[in-house]
């Protein structure tokens, strides 16, 4: 994938040339100054997506005076070392009163019109458009916005790179491994690397370290998100696009809140998301809130009680863009962050002792929402270019890899802990790598969830099975086994060749060897024991956690079929909703079709329970596959029930389908209606385009069957009927 340490000097200048020259196009492209119809004119792109292996203009192609492939240049490193710097604290985001926010929020989306900026594509002067990005009208309405009335508001906003001058990491420096936060944070990977460029990085703030969202149950949200991203569609440091859409992954609310590949919105404007903060199923089980199980936190120790199943309590979020077309290079540029959500079973309180709260390793200084010993960990592989600045190769179709490891946005970084127990929840932000972790003396690990769901039963494991993108594993590591000034290290087991797969799950000895030629593998997270605890460690994890929902007594009224693949094609030819790629979707029998966001490919009905398969139809590929809205459990793994690890057992929102393998879901859909999205999530795949628009009709208004799709403009959204109905859908 890379050129090796010991490549000539003339094998690196005809790469990092070919790499310039392929730049350009990428630039020309991502700025839509050339269409992918004119690279294939120009014989420079192939119709199936990607583009042509050529001397000159492919690092991968054979040069003039070899016929050896050569690999991409390794990001430089400017002499920085690993394991010296600091692991940041993921940055707290601001939780005010709803009354801070100007102008208030509304059920329906807030069609106030302003000047519009002509540089914005599409616009002339004088022209205006409403200041929310929402899709307007009763459609798109925040569903029991009065119901769920939001308490707390979160307000965000989209920007180039700058630096962090209010930086929170919700602990004090003693616990963040001495960083001080009052210390101005520049937008680096290393305090020894280049300041990225504000249109090399966008994050939510335009800061470094990524952003922590805290909920609790029974306390409504509002997250106000605003696009300060540049008005042109030309300053995006040559990829990345400049419309947005923010998926908070995987909410249970309607699906105006759920960052619908299609509701996009411009620079200039703001998306209210509206998130209920409250139980699936709350419409017909515990409907009067009596169960102290079913609830959140209180201020006070206790519990707020709500109703709904507390067998579907969730615990870890995280949300990033969803722009159609574009998830991979906009999450890639830093639009990601996450969300710790806080319940009667998960108070983020160790020590209240009332036989709900499960005590796992969090602190006890307040009533909830501890972070002493409750971590966040966002895993992510980037690459830069010979300046430092952070790149990405738009066309390489079958899922990008970096060749350098970072955690919370930091390259290589140690992490100083006490002799004690701690909570890590652990997020795979890549775009196509996965991630197979160890620790580096085989010690055990105990895995307490899987994506955003405690599991029933914890599990010890010394290897952890393969993480998939968008994957969230959490895990408790006890370092009282370690004595103070010992050093331990999370190892990547998986070894790639390319964004397909793992090529390879290495043993622990051989990852450590250093021998791979895939730079992600190895270490790439030191932990110092610096010192025992000032006061004694009351976690616990506990033989039971949160046992699955009974499904029993619900009846299957549907079994659908997707299947996943290399054979995309397309069938519609919207300019706005439907995208190309070799990756597509077949649905019930059909052939895989390419994503468009205007068509719908399946509409359970409100209330009902059906099963899916999700199929992969081939073995040189593995897809991690997301469905919005509802956790689903797992009921066979390649037709066998027996096949569903201990691990697996859980609700969960990201199925790995793995090489020619199967997965056999159950889901409810319940509660919210409106239009909402399956895909893998190697977002290179989902890009190109392997995703499809499902939806659920609530059966009352303002619904419609089908539903009408969104056409985002920065005059304002209008609607059109889908392009496309598959006959099974319904």
């Amino acid at each position: 994938m890379y050129l090796p340490e010991n490549a000539s000097r003339a094998r690196l200048r005809q790469a990092e040339n070919a790499r310039s020259n392929r730049q350009e196009i990428l630039t020309a492209w991502s700025q839509g100054q050339i269409s992918r119809r004119d690279l294939i004119k120009l014989g420079l792109f192939t119709a199936a997506g990607t583009i042509i292996l050529k001397s000159g203009l492919s690092p991968f192609a054979a040069s003039a005076d070899s016929t050896i492939p050569t690999g991409l240049p390794a990001s430089p490193l400017f002499g920085v070392q690993p394991f010296t710097q600091p692991m940041p604290r993921l940055d707290l985001l601001a939780r005010n009163a709803v009354s801070t926010l100007s102008p208030a929020p509304t059920a329906e989306a807030n069609t106030t019109q302003q000047v519009l900026n002509p540089a914005l594509e599409g616009v002339r002067p004088g022209d205006t458009g409403p200041i929310e990005g929402r899709p307007p009208g009763p459609i798109w309405a925040h569903q029991a916005f009065n119901q769920f009335f939001p308490q707390v508001a979160i307000e965000v906003t989209e920007l180039g790179a700058r630096t962090n001058t209010t930086y929170n990491p919700g602990v004090p420096s003693s616990l963040n491994s001495g960083i001080n936060p009052a210390a101005p944070i520049p937008p680096r990977f290393h305090p020894s690397l280049p300041d990225q460029g504000p249109n090399a990085v966008w994050t939510y703030q335009g800061t470094f370290p990524p952003k922590l969202a805290q909920f609790r149950y029974g306390e409504s949200a509002l997250f106000r998100n605003h696009n300060g991203l540049p008005f042109s569609i030309t300053q995006n440091g040559g990829f990345g696009r400049h419309t947005t859409s923010t998926h908070r992954h995987n909410g249970h609310h309607g699906a105006e809140n759920d960052g619908f590949t299609g509701a996009f919105f411009f620079p200039g404007q703001f998306y209210d998301y509206h998130y209920p903060l409250t139980l699936a199923g709350f419409r017909t089980i515990n409907p009067a809130a009596t169960d102290p199980n079913a609830g959140g936190p209180a201020d006070n120790g206790g519990i707020i009680k709500v109703p709904g199943d507390w067998h579907e309590t969730m615990s870890s979020h995280w949300f990033h863009d969803h722009m159609f077309g574009f998830t991979s290079q906009n999450v890639y540029k830093g639009l990601a962050g996450m969300m710790n959500l806080y319940s009667a079973k998960d108070r983020g309180n160790e020590a209240i002792n009332d036989g709900i709260n499960l005590r796992l390793p969090s602190g006890t200084a307040k009533a909830w929402g501890n972070l002493d010993y409750d971590v966040n960990i966002m895993l992510a592989d980037k690459a830069w270019n010979s300046n430092g600045q952070l790149a990405f190769d738009i066309f390489e179709t079958d899922g990008f890899l970096g060749d350098v490891m970072t955690v919370n946005g930091a390259f290589k970084p140690f992490f100083e802990v006490e002799r004690r127990k701690y909570r890590f929840r652990m997020l795979n932000a890549a775009v196509a790598r996965f991630f197979t972790i160890s620790l580096s003396d085989a010690s055990p690990m105990i895995q307490i969830a899987n994506d955003g769901n405690l599991l029933p039963n914890p599990v010890t494991l010394t290897q952890l099975d393969e993480l998939g993108i968008a994957e969230r594993y959490e895990i408790v590591i006890d370092f009282s086994r370690y004595p103070i000034g010992g050093k331990v290290w999370m190892v990547n087991l998986a070894e790639h060749e390319d964004g397909r797969r793992v090529a390879n799950d290495l043993t622990l000895s051989q990852a450590l060897s250093g021998t791979s030629p895939d730079p992600g593998v190895g270490r790439f997270l030191e932990f110092r024991i610096v010192r025992d605890p000032a006061t004694p460690d009351q976690s616990q994890v506990p033989a039971v956690l949160i046992p699955n929902p009974d499904l029993s007594q619900v009846p299957v009224t549907r079994t659908r079929r997707f299947v996943f693949g290399d054979k995309g094609s397309q069938t519609t030819t919207d300019p706005v909703t439907s995208g190309r790629g070799p990756w597509g979707i077949g649905t019930d029998g059909g052939g895989q079709l390419n994503a468009d966001f205007g068509r719908v490919s399946a509409a359970p009905k409100f209330g009902t329970r059906e099963i899916w398969e999700l199929v992969n139809d081939g073995g040189g590929w593995d897809h991690p596959i997301h469905v919005h809205f509802e956790e689903s459990q797992i009921l066979a793994r390649n037709g066998s029930a027996s096949n569903v690890p201990a691990w697996e057992k859980g609700r969960k929102d990201v199925f790995r389908l793995r090489p020619d393998g199967s997965v056999t879901i159950t889901t409810q859909f319940r509660d919210f209606g409106g239009m909402f999205m399956e895909h893998c999530h190697n977002t290179t795949h989902e890009d190109n385009a392997m995703l499809l628009r499902w939806e659920i009709d609530d059966s009352g208004a303002p619904f419609v069957r089908p539903l009408p799709t969104p056409i985002p403009k920065p005059q304002g959204v209008t609607f059109q009927s889908p392009d496309d109905i598959l006959p099974s859908a319904f």
